[in-house]
């Protein structure tokens, strides 16, 4: 091939070339078993804001964006699996929506170069990047629940928990431990009595533990739940007559599917947020028109809205805003998963920024760095009303105990640091 011709081919491979490339995003869904209720509409909205800035905006930087998607049943070992299937097609960052599966993908990610966003649950510690370099669990974790809850309860009570019960009703999975630390150490600073109660997977045996409950009468109760365990858990609740207004879920046993079963006695059941609630926001109006209407939505179309569908909305959304930030960083659209883990590294989430992409509100404002990963750690409130069928916020994203939770990553992380010979970074 002659020189003029040799410049030609490069030319047309440098033009065809972004063309061609993909943003490729897994998606580790699980639409099968227990914990199905929860996992398909999350999958719905995580897919769906992808396709939307597919049809709308001819995906992000010009690069259309493909969702790779991978049935994980919330199995661990499938989990592991869909990653080691999928990591081979440039995947540029992971939401595996599952505990368990983010403690075995936390040494994999890290020494694959791809990032994973655990968004409100997984490894509370890897908040620390100066020892986790690519895990991430903005803009909220467990231990930011567990305290969010108890300063909720604080308000509550004037400030003063002394001498108060509150029992926690927990999945018996690394998921359902995570804030038990967290609210034991609350409990010695705030002069409450704690009472730890497992549920054994899935939860749909709880008789003993709400016999307990019905005897001890704790003021209070806190539930770390998902799937089955929430519906039962609310039902028994009921049955025993615990009052709903002192029964307060993390944001994962707070969604419509949670409540529905037990009808108007699940009204006054209380659980924490970092999302928005509902669809009245403007990004809802594109959706239609763009997914819905078009019949290109990931399900059928009548979960916009509901609380997990907003979970994976929100999630795709920061995803989406990192791979902005990543491809200004880096001057290229056709980002690495390297790039993205600095760009989520990167990341800043503004009002302003929120209003744009019309979903103002939706979620706290927040900003990650090198040596915080996990964002401010605000948490909100809402609460059930099953005369309308809706949840309503009572109390705004607000600050939670960060002195308590900034020493408990600190040990934490430093342990795994030393247990795995991680020097740290951001020095």
């Amino acid at each position: 091939m002659n020189k003029k011709l040799a410049t030609m081919a490069l030319s047309a491979l440098m033009v065809a070339g972004p063309a061609m490339a993909e943003l490729v995003i897994p998606d580790l869904s699980y639409r099968t078993g227990p914990y199905a209720a929860g996992g398909i509409p999350f999958s719905d909205g995580y897919n769906d804001y992808f396709t939307l800035l597919n049809e709308r905006d001819g995906g992000i930087g010009g690069e259309p964006i493909r969702v790779v998607e991978c049935e994980t049943g919330y199995n661990t070992e499938k989990g592991v699996e869909c990653y080691e299937s999928t990591k081979g097609e440039g995947a540029l960052v992971y939401q595996p929506l599952s505990t368990g599966i983010t403690y075995q993908l936390i040494p994999k990610v890290t020494a694959d170069g791809i990032p994973l966003h655990t968004m409100g649950y997984g490894r509370t510690s890897a908040a620390n990047g100066k020892v986790f370099s690519n895990v991430f669990n903005y803009p909220a974790n467990y231990w930011n629940g567990a305290s969010g809850a108890i300063n909720y309860l604080l308000s509550e009570n004037g400030g003063d928990l002394t001498g108060k019960k509150i029992a926690l009703v927990y999945h018996n999975s690394a998921y359902g431990k995570e804030p038990i630390r967290t609210l034991e150490t609350l409990a010695e600073k705030h002069g409450y009595e704690l009472t730890l109660l497992p549920v054994d997977h899935p939860g749909q045996e709880q008789k003993s533990q709400w016999l307990q409950i019905r005897r001890e009468k704790p003021d209070y109760v806190v539930m770390w739940g998902w799937g089955v365990m929430n519906q039962v858990a609310v039902q028994e609740a009921a049955n025993i007559r615990f009052p709903m207004e002192n029964f307060i879920g993390v944001w994962w046993s707070g969604a419509e599917f949670d409540v529905e079963p037990a009808g108007d006695k699940a009204t006054g059941y209380k659980a924490l947020t970092f999302t928005g609630l509902g669809d009245d926001y403007p990004v809802y109006d594109d959706l239609k028109k763009h997914v819905v209407d078009t019949g290109k939505a990931a399900g059928a179309g009548d979960q916009l809205g509901a609380v997990q569908y907003n979970r994976g909305l929100y999630a795709a959304m920061l995803a989406s805003e990192a791979i902005k930030t990543a491809q200004e960083m880096h001057g290229v659209t056709n980002i690495t998963p390297a790039m993205m883990r600095d760009g989520m590294e990167a990341l800043e989430i503004t009002n302003a920024k929120m209003d744009a992409l019309g979903m103002a509100g939706f979620g706290p404002e927040f900003s990650v760095s090198c040596e915080n990963h996990g964002g401010p750690g605000l948490v909100g409130v809402v609460q059930w009303d099953a005369s309308t069928g809706t949840w309503n916020k009572i109390q705004d994203f607000m600050p939670t105990d960060a002195e308590v939770i900034g020493t408990l990553i600190a040990e934490d992380s430093a342990a795994y640091a030393a247990e795995n010979n991680i020097e740290q970074r951001c020095e």
